[in-house]
């Protein structure tokens, strides 16, 4: 038998030295960092364990309707499957579903095509942020002028400048 003062490991000794009793790990430090058969922070995150499981059951959910769709009935009875929906069904749910999304996105254009304000509205030029340019001359010249307050152009303004030199 050994003697358990004689152990050479700085953890069991230093336990022992306390008073307490030892834990022996059977992973070494360099398993330890590998992940494998410990849990705990090095573990695999919840996210990344419901994106396995969800693409795994969406896969064994496409095969099963692949094979409910086009195996013929006298297949499925002699695997022993009596019971499924009507075949009606496999042409019904992806019609039904693409037809419930294309009015989905119709009512959503057509609610916002109802909350946008008509062309000839004021409402689509001028905000309450919009403000008139305000005229005002230098004294000087010859003085830095200093920059114009921001504001905007009419539109009167923005034709003369595009328009008006053609004449």
């Amino acid at each position: 038998m050994t003697d358990l003062c004689s152990v050479s490991s700085p953890r069991r000794t230093l336990s022992l030295s306390r008073k307490r009793r030892g834990s022996i790990s059977f992973l070494e430090s360099e398993d330890k960092g590998s992940g494998f058969g410990v849990s705990g922070e090095h573990g695999p995150k919840l996210a990344e364990v419901y994106g396995f499981v969800g693409s795994i059951t969406t896969v064994v959910a496409t095969v099963m309707y692949f094979i409910w769709a086009y195996v013929p009935e006298s297949w499925l009875h002699s695997c022993g499957i009596f019971y499924y929906p009507s075949r009606y069904w496999a042409l019904a749910v992806p019609t039904y579903f693409t037809v419930v999304v294309v009015l989905v996105l119709a009512f959503y254009i057509g609610v916002n095509f109802m909350a946008t304000p008509p062309p000839t509205s004021s409402t689509v030029m001028f905000d309450e942020y919009s403000g008139e340019p305000q005229r005002w001359r230098s004294p000087d010249k010859d003085d830095d002028q200093p920059i114009e307050p921001i504001s905007d152009l009419s539109i009167s303004d923005m034709n003369d400048l595009m328009f008006g030199g053609t004449r």
